[in-house]
Order: C-alpha cells, then structure tokens, then sequence
C-alpha cells in the first residue's frame, strides 16, 4: 500500500503582517506531526517563510519548531521537498544540511506513482508584469545578493520583512485578490499553453496565488493551486491513485 504524498505552501512564517504567527507556525507542526507516519514525501511548494536570507555564519531567528519538526520527518526517511519562492529565494545549505531537505530553486517535472507532476511555486508564470520580471531578475542576480549579505543582519533582515509587509498591506486586509476567471488567472493560462509542449503531464500543481482552484483542463491534464497556510490551511494529498485538495482542521481533515 502507497504511503501519501502531500503538497503545500505560502505559510509566510515571520510576516509582520500576520498577527496570528506562532498560532499559524504550530498549527502547521501538528499537521506535519499528524501525517509523519503516513507521508513518503512533502513538497514545501515556496513562501513558506515571509522572508529568508542566508548570511556564511548567521540564519533568520526563529522557526524552530517547524525546522525541527521537519528534520524529525526527514530522519524518519521522509521526503521533505523545499521550493524557494518569491519570498524566500535566498536560501543557500542550511535547509539541506541541518534539515535533510531537498531544495528546487526552478519548476519540476516528476514521477510519483506513475503519475507526472509538474511543480512550481508559481511566481512569475505567464504574469506579463514587466515590474516583477525585473525584481524576480534582480533578487536572483548574483552579485546583487552578494551586496545585501554585506548588509548588516540586524537591517538585512528588518529590510526584508518591511518590505515583505508593505508588499501584503497593498491588498485588501492583507489577502491576494479572489479568483479573477480562468481567462484572468496567470497561472491557469500558463498551463494551457505549456500543456500544448508537453502533452504527458497529469497535474500542475501551484502555490503563491493563496486561493483554492481545481481544474481539468483535458481529459488527462489537472490544475490545482493549493491555497496558503495564513487563512485557509490548505494542501494537496495524493494516495497513489487520486488526488484530493483538503484543509487542515485541527484533528481532522475537511475535504
């Protein structure tokens, strides 16, 4: 029998913006606990931390009961995937060494159970936003995140979390917009037109839009994007056979 394999994302752990974070952080540990004998594997599918930057010798305080939780499941021999995403790209060994994570800093394309998947936190897929690809390009660059690490981590980190918070306060009580139309959403059109390239694929599955949506897009391709662990405390299980889109209720779950 098939143990599950679970997927989630956009806890933005550490936002200023989110009164509720160490509810929120041990919420998601008892989820995690919850699961750690059924689960063959995790995927942590982006922005899980408000902001993340890995100075040589120092890592952002805090978050050790999830990162224990997590190095208590991948010393069981669970598979524990990590996705950086717009977030929480800076990420350099730590999650790997002390964590026994495995880190993906670009979409994709496995096999599980016989199935494919293609995985990705979502960012930047089919958003013509010309003001994102140039941020997106200047957070990756090399030598721009050399220059930050030479930032002080008492401002470093101050930095990226003022900016993290302005960033979420630009919307309606700190929430992403709702669901626009499939012909508004970046990432259902991304899909279309990749599936045209890549016609063996059987789920895409999405973070970083924090709203729940399914779709089949054809008789074999599924779409999911899978909420957010702030407000809705959703995530994805598959069994081997079929896939469900659940939330997490505290001793139980609600499909």
């Amino acid at each position: 029998m098939n143990k599950n394999v679970y997927f989630l994302s956009d806890a933005h752990l550490g936002s200023w913006a989110i009164p509720h974070g160490r509810m929120q952080e041990r919420r998601l540990v008892r989820f995690l606990d919850s699961i750690k004998t059924k689960a063959a594997a995790v995927y942590l599918l982006g922005d899980m931390f408000d902001f993340w930057h890995e100075y040589r010798y120092v890592v952002p305080k805090g978050f050790t009961r999830l990162l224990g939780k997590i190095s208590e499941l991948t010393d069981m021999g669970v598979e524990v995937h990590f996705f950086t995403g717009n977030h929480d790209l800076w990420v350099n060994n730590y999650f790997e060494e002390e964590c026994g994570m495995i880190v993906h800093r670009k979409p994709i394309t496995t096999e599980i159970y016989g199935k494919v998947f293609f995985l990705a936190h979502g960012d930047g897929l089919g958003d013509p936003d010309r003001k994102f690809k140039f941020l997106k390009w200047m957070f990756n660059n090399k030598v721009c995140k050399r220059l930050f690490a030479a930032i002080h981590p008492r401002w470093g980190m101050w930095f990226g979390l003022s900016w993290a918070k302005r960033s979420r306060m630009k919307h309606a009580d700190g929430k992403e917009p709702p669901f626009m139309g499939d012909e508004r959403e970046h990432l259902v059109l991304y899909t279309k037109e990749y599936m045209k390239s890549h016609p063996n694929i059987d789920y895409f599955i999405y973070g970083h839009r924090h709203i729940e949506l399914q779709r089949n897009l054809s008789h074999k391709a599924h779409l999911m994007i899978i909420g957010d662990w702030i407000w809705q405390f959703t995530y994805v299980v598959f069994d081997g056979e079929h896939i469900f889109l659940e939330e997490y209720v505290e001793g139980e779950s609600k499909p």
